[in-house]
Parts: structure tokens; C-alpha cells; sequence
């Protein structure tokens, strides 16, 4: 089974040569940490279930689930539902092949 971070991988990857001048970056949000980085990110501002991968250009946010068993914690929910009620996009990316998808039923032209 391909991992959350494989599938990650493989869509920023495809983005990066799809649409070369729109920037792409991660939010390194999630994984094990030391306890004392762990207080260090909290204080300066990480907070839980802000989506892994953010397009500034076209207000889109990303959220990359594996392709089979991947599910929103309830963090996750409350940040899409600010971010679309604010005016950006998000998607779900249920692996790789499901956000191309998804990216490219967007619409957006490269720029």
C-alpha cells in the first residue's frame, strides 16, 4: 500500500512539472516529534488539521488522504470548512491519481 506521504509526493512532483510558475508548498504539520519541538511549533503558531499543501495563487489548499482507508480527523473538517467559508478551495485528495483529478477539474489555466 502506497503511503500518505508517497501519494504527496508523487502529486507535488506532478504539479511542480504541470504548472511550473504557480508556487506549491507543504504545511509540515503532522508526524512524531520530541516533546520540546513539539511546544516550540505550538507556540510559534502550527496548529492540527491545516491542510498538507497550499497554492496562494489560486487560494487552494490541499488535503492528501491515501488512496483507500484515508479519513479527516475532526481538526481537518473544522479548517476546510474555514477555509472554503473565507472564499479558498479545498480539495481531497484521495491519493495521487484523485488529486490531479481534482486539480484539473478546477479549471485554472497555467500561468
Amino acid at each position: 500500500m502506497v503511503s500518505e506521504d508517497q501519494e504527496q509526493m508523487l502529486f507535488v512532483q506532478w504539479f511542480r512539472r504541470q504548472y511550473p510558475k504557480v508556487r506549491i508548498f507543504s504545511v509540515p504539520n503532522g508526524g512524531a516529534r520530541h516533546p520540546a519541538v513539539a511546544a516550540k511549533l505550538k507556540a510559534t503558531g502550527t496548529m492540527p488539521g491545516i491542510p498538507d499543501l497550499c497554492v496562494p495563487e489560486w487560494n487552494l489548499w490541499v488535503e492528501m488522504k491515501r488512496a483507500k482507508g484515508g479519513v479527516l480527523s475532526a481538526y481537518q473538517k473544522d479548517w476546510i470548512i474555514y477555509l472554503e467559508s473565507i472564499g479558498h478551495t479545498v480539495i481531497v485528495g484521495h491519493g495521487f491519481d484523485d488529486a490531479k483529478e481534482k486539480v484539473h477539474n478546477l479549471g485554472k489555466v497555467p500561468s
